[in-house]
């Protein structure tokens, strides 16, 4: 990999790593005060590449495609800020990189409604077949147009949404769902403030009776140990055949083998998926699925969205070599030794 290196170069400038590529007018910031290492090519480190480059940095800006672990810091002897330019974080080892005395920061709150708006657009995509629906056009079956033949979805006004995960995005889309009056059901962690479930006219319920009663479940859930497979077999089970279900959160969420069955098997009536187990590899069986509308990572895909979460990485790293707290700072506990 030619990485570029900063023309402005010094000895005094902390050095800095940008993993992926990232707006031109960002980079050029960046390199008003840094001494920059861009991928602007924007090929993937392997992880022997990325621990070259780690070893060699005060600070980096990644993106899920990095994992920073103990192995990818062994030899990150002057890191002390790793600013991921997303708002999860489960490529992140954060216990490794507090051990390593590693900052870790994340770009939360600035792609809320973005993500929102994409979680509402994909359900509405897939309850009422949408995608389906074009290449159907695309291939000619208009003119077998008939009331009964057409693609027919299922309604989202005045049904039930069952949202697992409540934080600051599935709140977003509970306040979507009220303006097509469907109800809101949530099941999170902890239950949100009476205040909090006002405004989003939200009922919570355990995770089994939401999937037993939502016509439409939407995960908005961190991805972690304890949630891997928060979906598989057992729980589709539960869920009406007239069911959706919606994942923006995280791939391992969901068993997408557990999913591709039920799919095709009609088990449920369709999904809707923006992440995937071992992305950017699809599993097979959905590709060949009808009922199933897939994006490829893209819920906080818009160029505002973007940029604002490439400013706050920005802002991440340069709070942290300059000593300060950065605005996003996951692992607090390491400002005891770093400042």
């Amino acid at each position: 990999m030619n990485l570029q290196a900063s023309t402005q170069l010094t000895t005094q400038k902390p050095k800095i790593l940008v993993a992926r590529a990232i707006f031109p007018e960002a980079l050029a910031k960046l390199e008003e005060s840094f001494e920059v290492r861009s991928n602007q090519e924007d090929r993937i480190f392997t992880p022997q590449e990325l621990q070259k480059e780690l070893a060699q940095v005060d600070g980096a800006l990644v993106a899920g495609s990095e994992r920073i672990d103990a192995s990818a810091l062994a030899n990150a002897k002057h890191l002390k800020v790793v600013a991921n330019i997303s708002v999860g974080y489960n490529n992140f080892d954060v216990p490794a990189m507090t051990a390593a005395g590693v900052m870790a920061t994340n770009t939360p709150d600035v792609l809320t409604d973005s993500t929102a708006d994409f979680g509402f657009a994909l359900l509405m995509a897939t309850a009422r077949r949408i995608t389906e629906s074009e290449h159907w056009i695309r291939a000619g079956h208009w003119e077998k147009w008939s009331i009964v033949n057409n693609p027919l979805g299922m309604d989202l006004h005045h049904s039930t949404i069952g949202i697992i995960g409540m934080g600051r995005i599935g709140q977003g889309i509970a306040k979507r769902a009220l303006g097509f009056g469907m109800k809101v059901i949530y099941h999170n962690r902890s239950h949100l403030s009476d205040v909090d479930e006002k405004a989003c006219g939200a009922t919570y319920v355990s995770k089994e009776e939401l999937l037993r009663t939502a016509d439409h479940v939407v995960l908005v859930l961190p991805y972690s140990a304890q949630s891997h497979h928060t979906i598989g077999a057992k729980e589709i089970a539960l869920m009406k055949p007239t069911a959706t279900l919606i994942n923006i959160a995280r791939g391992g969420i969901v068993d997408d083998v557990a999913l591709a069955q039920a799919l095709k098997t009609k088990q449920i009536f369709a999904a809707g998926l923006d992440v995937f187990e071992g992305e950017p590899t699809v599993h097979p069986d959905l590709l060949a699925l009808s009922n199933v509308v897939l994006a490829p990572h893209i819920a906080s895909a818009t160029e505002k969205t973007r940029r604002a979460m490439v400013d706050l990485a920005i802002e991440n790293v340069r709070a942290a070599l300059a000593g300060k707290k950065p605005p996003s700072l996951i692992n607090a506990e390491v400002l005891k030794d770093a400042m």
